[in-house]
């Protein structure tokens, strides 16, 4: 898995403008959740089904050049970034959980991934990943799961759990969702199958999002995000794809948005887990990539 100090690079701005833009937003937050949490729904309800996409299609998404059509070579932290986005997926879909974590109380990272339900997704690298946990016996934990199915394993009767081609994979879903489209590039001594962007609006969309939950919409408690953006706001990070989705704002607003996502990078993954209604095996994925 992928190793960082900080994740995402830090611009030379004053913190105290990020102080004081903190604290003229601190103040109507609260009364103003419900409205925004209602805006939000309004927003999913006008999306079209073509353009929903999975928490890994997102993570692309934000990581693809757009007229290049592919995703940094230096990037060596997507790989494992989208396998924990695919077990999240899963979780929030109902299909994985935790172990229960006992009298002892286990650590997130020390308790198992078990199948709730194996009903097909319809998504087939889901589906295929849904196989592989329900199959396995005895049950392996989050953080082996990402190491396997990123063929990160020194163990070669272990080596089939790793799937293979994901990024093209996801790249030909977005092809089929209208959002890339296909091209051959030529680097000298090879050709490459390239994915630019065609649809613009549903990239800017799901950056507008992830700009707003840690500015405009931003609530300061984990467990009153909407779920899926918290994840694909530490997947994200953890793909080091982060800095893509924030490049585009002002200074100011740049230094807020990395003092926020700081915010929740601090915070106790066993701890958030406890907490009502949240999802445990998306802390135990941020809890591999953050320990």
């Amino acid at each position: 898995m992928c190793g960082r100090s900080s994740g995402l690079v830090q611009r030379r701005t004053e913190a105290s403008r990020s102080a004081a833009a903190d604290k003229e937003r601190g103040s109507g937050e609260d009364d103003d959740y419900e409205s925004r949490r209602v805006d939000e729904q309004e927003d999913d309800k006008g999306d079209s089904k073509e353009t929903r996409l999975t928490l890994m299609e997102e993570v692309l998404l934000l990581g693809l050049k757009d007229r290049e059509g592919y995703t940094s070579f230096w990037n060596d932290c997507i790989s494992s970034g989208l396998r924990g986005c695919m077990l999240i997926e899963l979780a929030l879909r109902g299909r994985l959980q935790l172990e229960p974590c006992g009298v002892r109380r286990k650590s997130l990272l020390a308790r198992k991934v078990i199948c709730k339900s194996d009903t097909p997704t319809g998504d087939m690298l889901l589906d295929e990943a849904l196989k592989h946990v329900k199959e396995t016996q005895p049950p392996e934990t989050v953080q082996s799961w990402i190491e396997l199915l990123s063929g990160e394993t020194w163990n070669p009767l272990k080596l089939h759990y790793q799937l293979r081609n994901v990024r093209e994979r996801l790249a030909k879903n977005l092809v089929e969702k209208g959002v890339l489209t296909t091209e051959k590039q030529n680097f000298l001594l090879f050709d490459m199958t390239t994915h630019p962007l065609t649809n613009s609006t549903v990239k800017q969309r799901l950056v507008r999002k992830v700009q707003e939950v840690v500015l405009d919409k931003w609530v300061n408690q984990s467990e009153r995000m909407d779920k899926r953006l918290l994840a694909v706001l530490f997947l994200a990070h953890s793909s080091d794809v982060l800095e893509n989705a924030f490049a585009p704002l002002l200074d100011e607003q740049y230094d807020l948005a990395m003092k926020r996502v700081r915010l929740l990078l601090d915070l106790d993954p066993e701890v958030e887990a406890s907490k009502s209604g949240s999802n445990e095996l998306l802390w135990a994925v941020v809890a591999a990539f953050t320990k």
